[in-house]
């Protein structure tokens, strides 16, 4: 006769955790102790046996130039991109590896591998809450809203929550659930890559291009400024080739052909139209979180201009970062009254239950590799690959030079990349003679290519956060578009560059 559990109050702290079992004379069914190989052999464990396998064969065979640290970096590298790739094991689980790998493999301590986790950028996310639990950014999405003229990380997540607002009104349990699904991926994914997309035409778009600006300007002050103008002259034609190849991936991949006539009923306009009336005017709520973000994106754009106009970071002598205002601005939603109810906020805690901590952990895992890589060591011998630019030809300097910092990204942010590359190619530059703006250029843009992995760039992590794309969602449309990016940077800037740079001269 089996036992038998005494149902119990868990929520009564008098009770015990434990059900209370009856003392039954207890019968077990004979069970064997021997798994057959095929019960241990399964997919899933073989991936998972692979990470390690891959880690401790870099560890044994591989031999770099630098310290063994950098070698360690790239084993680890492997295992944990490894899990990630193959779901072997859940992906939360894995962004937490770097937690105990990076110190036994002597790459940095604990204590730094945690200060990743706890980025100030994780503000961002009640932010987009806000902006997700109000709505307000239905009401605007009929506006002309291009990412060209904000952040490319804020565009995302205030054209996000848009997005997914349409994308509701689609039905997931009927017989044309796969092509929802699929029309629902696109619809992210193109919601992310525009973004970055519509970040590289214009010097506002990115930190990146004002990194290079900067750089041009403390390196060859006798040279004249890349202004606005002359950038948005090369770079929106670029960014119009680029977002026209995603337009054909994403329909070539998710869209087929009948789609518009099954999905017709759920995008009539005119019904979208008296939604949009149904939400009435902005309430206090709404138009308080809409300046809320207003005023971040501005204190993004003015922290740094230019050398001669420093912005409102120089008060603070460099302390202050993107990540300071953002928190400051996620702090406000939890001070400011939202008139709908005494004593209630904008934002309370109870909200931010919602935050989706498997996406938080796998940013913070994105932050701890960025800086792994670089401590380590390996970004410094990833950068020397460049030496063999020396000898390239003049029209394959642009595609050699995008392609390596196009890969770099992908383990680095976008920033820290073009920081760490573009010095480099100046001096490259330098002992070739040519025009610096010929590698610089290629290398900044292939910076803001990171469209493989969701750790990348934090506008990856908005859409990967919705729940409607997977890893294997963004490389199987990230690649085809990397390469498409690479491809016109290369015909692009021999040609209309040296028209509008002069690169094809030496200064």
């Amino acid at each position: 006769m089996a036992s038998t559990p005494v149902t119990v109050d868990h929520d009564d702290p008098k009770n015990p955790l434990l059900p209370v079992i009856i003392d039954h004379p207890i019968q077990r069914p004979a069970e064997s102790f021997q798994f057959s190989l095929q019960s241990i052999l399964t997919p899933k464990n073989v991936f998972i046996l692979l990470g390690p396998l891959l880690c401790a064969v870099i560890c044994l065979c591989v031999k770099l130039d630098g310290p063994t640290s950098s070698r360690n970096m790239l084993a680890v590298l492997a295992w944990i991109f490894v899990w990630w790739m193959t779901e072997a094991v859940p992906m939360p689980i894995t962004s937490m590896a770097p937690l105990f790998l990076f110190p036994l493999f002597g790459i940095c301590s604990s204590d730094d591998v945690a200060h990743s986790y706890m980025d100030d950028v994780i503000a961002l996310f009640h932010l987009a809450l806000a902006v997700e639990h109000y709505k307000h950014s239905q009401k605007i999405s009929t506006q002309p809203f291009v990412s060209m003229w904000m952040h490319n990380v804020a565009a995302a997540l205030l054209m996000m929550p848009v997005a997914t607002g349409i994308l509701q009104r689609f039905p997931t349990g009927s017989a044309q659930s796969p092509l929802v699904n699929k029309f629902c991926r696109a619809v992210v994914l193109g919601v992310i890559y525009s973004a970055a997309i519509g970040g590289i035409s214009t010097l506002t778009g990115t930190g990146v291009n004002l990194i290079l600006v900067g750089m041009w300007r403390s390196y060859f002050p006798e040279q004249n400024p890349i202004s606005f103008n002359t950038w948005s002259f090369f770079a929106f034609p670029l960014a119009l080739v680029i977002f026209f190849a995603l337009w054909v991936i994403l329909c070539c991949l998710y869209i087929r052909r009948g789609s518009s006539q099954a999905l017709s009923a759920y995008l009539d306009r005119d019904h979208l139209k008296r939604e949009l009336q149904l939400l009435g005017p902005m309430s206090f709520a709404e138009k308080v979180v809409l300046a809320v973000f207003s005023m971040l994106v501005v204190l993004w754009m003015t922290r740094r201009l230019t050398d001669d106009i420093p912005g409102w970071g120089a008060l603070f002598n460099g302390r202050a970062g993107d990540g300071t205002v953002s928190v400051m601005m996620a702090t406000l939603l939890f001070i400011i009254p939202n008139k709908k109810k005494p004593g209630e906020k904008l934002m309370d805690w109870n909200k931010c239950k919602k935050l989706p901590w498997n996406i938080i952990l796998l940013l913070g895992a994105g932050f701890a590799i960025a800086d792994g890589v670089k401590t380590s060591g390996l970004a410094e011998i990833l950068s020397k690959a460049l030496d063999f630019l020396e000898k390239a030809p003049y029209w394959g300097i642009a595609p050699a030079v995008c392609l390596i910092s196009s890969l770099i990204t992908e383990f680095m942010s976008n920033n820290a990349t073009t920081t760490l590359v573009i010095p480099i190619l100046i001096q490259i530059a330098k002992s070739m003679h040519v025009h610096p703006l010929l590698f610089m250029i290629p290398g900044s843009i292939g910076a803001q290519f990171s469209y493989l992995l969701p750790t990348s760039t934090p506008s990856n992590i908005v859409g990967f956060s919705t729940g409607h794309i997977e890893m294997v969602d963004m490389i199987k449309t990230g690649l085809p578009l990397k390469i498409v990016g690479i491809a016109v940077m290369s015909i692009l800037m021999p040609t209309l560059g040296a028209y509008v740079f002069g690169t094809d001269r030496a200064i």
